[in-house]
């Protein structure tokens, strides 16, 4: 690295690409926020950027790839004639995970920053302005998590908010790079998280979706004051908050307090997102998942009787080494009868550095792919017939916006629908009202599509 400084940020302005999940946003929203504090100014266009940041993902092959174009695109702006990037960065997953890879192979890049060290990112500019790195990497054990006394920009929609309420991962699934890219968990109390919430709510939010790599393992290093019961009580609390969704609660630690604090709730949505990954019990051994077949069949029944109206979201792998036709007809079987209302189907891809690396009897690409529009074709017949049993129904629905093919149509979600992955409910008839973007209003389902409603206003 430089021994005396060989650039000057004039205008200290910065573009920000931020990839992957929701989590991986609000460590971006986090650097921003601290970027904001130093000065530094947004620019949309990074061709006029000083600096370029990448927030990386790693999780899969398809993420790698995403990552590494996204950095080799936003070097080109380093190019006098194309640019003015004085300082090419790369965060986030892919750092943590290839640091040293990138330093050998992408020149271009001037400073690599693991998943723990993202809250440095104002005082490493510096050094490396004053040309004070000796080393590029910044990359160790992730440890940091923020809380609400680090500075956040919220990029998202002014009416919602991600709110990460732990980091890092205890579970060791065979398939699963996580625990090695952002370490073990870590929560934040309850405390911290209400106040953080209620500061978004200040600010405008109506929504606060709760993220982590596991919501459900969420205080198990804290006391028993901060266990997740006690943070949705917190969150009911705050005045002006209007919905409350959990992601990525598995079925193997939900509680039946957390099943009553859901059922009785005006606030907390009656959604859950519960990845279960696999139906055999077979394939679920060697993922190391908790669960069993009967176990996931005996949580569904049991949320469902605790709550009817509840919707159900859920993440399939298939093709998991070992995996035979037996298991997955099982999913087949089980997807028909459990009739989930959103469903997220990944094909399984080698991982290095994950056990299921190493596992014997891969299942050949060509029957992944077929294995895995059988399972596409199947849920969208179901959720195609759950969308038309909302038909005639009242609901809320959040507005968020004009319709992406017309600006004569706007779109909205109601409870059952989560930001970015699920469907829209498109209000065709405003009835004569006024109806601004983050407003909730009732309205009438109409008409049900393949995933999305259709709807007028009352």
């Amino acid at each position: 690295m430089q021994t005396e400084s060989h650039i000057k940020f004039v205008d200290k302005s910065v573009h920000f690409v931020s990839l992957g999940c929701s989590k991986n946003l609000v460590d971006s929203q986090v650097m921003l926020g601290y970027l904001g504090l130093d000065g530094y100014t947004i620019s949309p266009e990074p061709q006029n950027a000083e600096v370029i940041i990448i927030n990386t993902c790693s999780f899969i092959e398809a993420s790698k790839k995403e990552s590494i174009d996204s950095i080799l695109q936003m070097a080109d702006f380093k190019n006098p004639e194309v640019g003015n990037c004085q300082a090419l960065v790369v965060a986030g997953c892919m750092a943590q995970r290839y640091a040293r890879e990138l330093e050998a192979d992408l020149p271009e890049v001037d400073l690599i920053i693991g998943t723990g060290e993202y809250n440095k990112i104002t005082k490493l500019l510096k050094a490396f302005e004053d040309g004070k790195l000796e080393v590029k990497s910044f990359v160790e054990i992730p440890k940091f998590i923020h809380t609400e006394f680090d500075p956040r920009i919220n990029t998202s929609p002014f009416y919602m908010a991600w709110l990460k309420i732990s980091e890092g991962c205890n579970r060791n699934c065979t398939f699963c790079i996580i625990p090695t890219i952002r370490g073990r968990l870590r929560s934040r109390t309850v405390d911290s998280l209400v106040q953080e919430a209620t500061n978004l709510v200040a600010s405008g939010v109506r929504e606060i979706n709760l993220i982590s790599q596991d919501l459900s393992d969420y205080g198990v290093d804290l006391d028993e004051k901060n266990k997740l019961w006690h943070l949705l009580d917190g969150l009911e609390k705050i005045e002006h908050l209007d919905w409350v969704r959990l992601f990525y609660l598995y079925p193997d630690d939900l509680s039946d307090e957390v099943i009553q604090k859901i059922a009785t709730s005006k606030k907390i949505c009656h959604y859950l997102d519960m990845p279960v990954q696999h139906f055999s019990s077979n394939v679920l051994r060697r993922m190391n998942r908790r669960a069993t077949t009967e176990l996931i069949f005996e949580r569904i029944e049991k949320l469902r009787a605790a709550i009817p109206n509840i919707v159900l979201r859920t993440s399939l792998i298939v093709g998991f080494p070992g995996e035979t036709e037996e298991d997955f007809q099982l999913v087949v079987d089980s997807i028909q009868k459990l009739k989930f209302n959103h469903l997220g189907v990944f094909k399984y891809s080698d991982e290095d550095g994950t056990p299921a690396f190493k596992l014997k009897d891969k299942v050949p690409q060509e029957i992944i792919d077929e294995r895995f529009e059988i399972l596409y074709e199947t849920q969208k017949e179901i959720v195609r017939d759950l969308n038309k049993l909302l038909v005639g129904q009242e609901m809320e629905v959040l507005v968020e916006g004009s319709h992406e093919e017309t600006d004569m149509l706007l779109v909205g979600r109601y409870t059952g629908q989560a930001p970015d992955i699920d469907g829209k409910v498109i209000l065709n008839d405003l009835n004569d009202r006024e109806v601004k973007v983050g407003d909730l209003v009732r309205v009438e389902i109409t008409e049900s599509l393949d995933y999305d409603l259709v709807a007028r206003v009352l």
